[in-house]
């Protein structure tokens, strides 16, 4: 076994999610920078709870996940989310997780939900329950290159609650990272306009701050 596991690394190198040099799957220098700590930010009318400060590196070590399907991407943005539920008491009381929807088109390109197949997992993990409930209702654009008033533009009015969804307790909305804040307040949008404020509150979790929100 030991040896087939050389033999594969000498076909199929490992390189760094973060910097794409040979070696292990997260170098020593990447490492440092993604080491979880917590951060708590005020998303009107969301309080988003973070991990890491999305830099460069965090970027690449998300994208290995999301559009290369990496699990030891996956991992690590699993374990970050999981500390910051740890670190802001969020595994204790009536919770549920609610992920992010990927549209149609994202879900044929990567072969999964990104968000919704992270949100499992972390269940898994924590013992909370997940409520896949919310979709993509309506066409967006990609919104890498979108400016903030674009992004909020683009996304108002882009989740509905699947047919059925049945909402209890406290949410938390998923993400991997949050930029502007455009998709959480649309995801809180989504959830509040069908009355899920009458039943219980709503924050977010997400691996990754950008700072400041751009």
């Amino acid at each position: 076994m030991q040896l087939f596991s050389e033999l594969s690394h000498l076909v199929f190198p490992t390189r760094c999610y973060g910097c794409n040099s040979l070696g292990i799957s997260i170098c020593t220098t990447c490492r440092q920078e993604w080491i979880p700590h917590y951060y708590k930010t005020q998303i009107t009318p969301l309080n988003v709870h973070s991990a890491l400060l999305y830099t460069p590196t965090a970027s690449k070590i998300i994208l290995a996940a999301k559009e290369n399907g990496l699990q030891g991407a996956d991992d690590l943005l699993i374990a970050a989310i999981v500390h910051v539920l740890d670190k802001a008491r969020l595994d204790q009381g009536y919770f549920t997780l609610i992920p992010v929807p990927s549209s149609r088109q994202s879900q044929r390109r990567r072969g999964r939900s990104f968000i919704v197949d992270l949100t499992k997992a972390i269940s898994k993990q924590t013992g909370i329950g997940v409520n896949d409930c919310l979709q993509v209702s309506r066409r967006v654009l990609d919104q890498s290159g979108l400016t903030r008033v674009q992004r909020a533009s683009n996304m108002h009015g882009a989740f509905s609650l699947k047919p059925g969804s049945i909402l209890r307790g406290d949410a938390i909305v998923i993400d991997d990272v949050v930029t502007t804040g455009a998709t959480l307040r649309e995801a809180a949008r989504a959830l509040n306009s069908q009355g899920f404020h009458a039943f219980g509150s709503v924050c977010a979790v997400t691996a990754c701050l950008a700072q400041p929100l751009r």
